[in-house]
């Protein structure tokens, strides 16, 4: 089953100091055919303005993942973190028992686009923890990397779950396969640039923003199509 989630299909929320993309319900959007994707609760393009943030606010049994596209976001919490995430930069937070944590854009000049995925972690009250790596534009290139890894990938952050999530970006004509296990589900989001995705369904053309829900599809072929630039994406293979 593949399921074509448009750029144009996502919720938008704009406000003056933030612009986001909603896949799923979040916020002031409340659609109960559109709550989650398995564990996948919450898939969110944002892009935050200069000097702008989110202010320290609490969380609880989440696993929250974020990947910096471009510009760079500041994070602290109250366990002691505090990082200015480059782009290139993957961080995870398992909430757990609880943290209180702000995400604020440290420039004066330039906006900070970020991805930020909230999935249900297997067991709640779990102790707090936090962790980012960044991972250089010629780790993805032409191959998947896997960044988050709920079966111990080496390089990748770990998530006590088995969620794995990899980045990606294609150049012009070169393509992957990968195979689906036939229980789990797959979304695959377009960050940038024009991607061909080949399986069991047919064949799709996507376009910046654009997703792809998948249960089921059986081997996946992704091939980048961009008339320039490389064809960006992250891929989450989860339950």
């Amino acid at each position: 089953m593949f399921k074509i989630v448009t750029s144009a299909q996502r919720h938008t929320s704009n406000r003056e100091w933030i612009h986001s993309e909603f896949s799923f319900s979040f916020a002031d959007y409340d659609d109960p055919s559109n709550a989650h994707f398995g564990a996948l609760l919450a898939h969110n393009d944002n892009v935050l303005k200069p000097g702008q943030g989110m202010h320290e606010h609490p969380h609880h049994d989440m696993e929250i993942i974020t990947y910096v596209i471009s510009g760079v976001l500041r994070h602290q919490d109250d366990l002691g973190n505090h990082a200015d995430l480059q782009a290139g930069s993957v961080q995870l937070m398992c909430a757990g028992t609880g943290i209180n944590h702000s995400e604020t854009n440290p420039s004066e000049e330039e906006d900070v686009r970020f991805l930020q995925m909230w999935i249900l972690p297997d067991k709640p009250e779990a102790v707090p923890q936090w962790n980012a790596k960044f991972y250089p534009p010629e780790f993805r290139r032409n191959r998947l990397l896997t960044v988050v890894s709920g079966v111990g990938t080496e390089g990748a952050l770990e998530l006590d779950k088995q969620v794995n999530i990899h980045l990606s970006a294609l150049e012009t004509g070169q393509s992957l396969a990968y195979p689906q296990n036939g229980d789990r589900r797959l979304h695959l989001y377009v960050v940038s640039g024009n991607l061909e995705v080949t399986g069991a369904d047919g064949v799709f053309q996507l376009e910046p923003g654009d997703a792809a829900r998948i249960r089921s599809g059986g081997d996946l072929t992704l091939k980048g199509t961009s008339s320039k630039g490389d064809a960006e994406l992250v891929l989450i293979d989860l339950p």
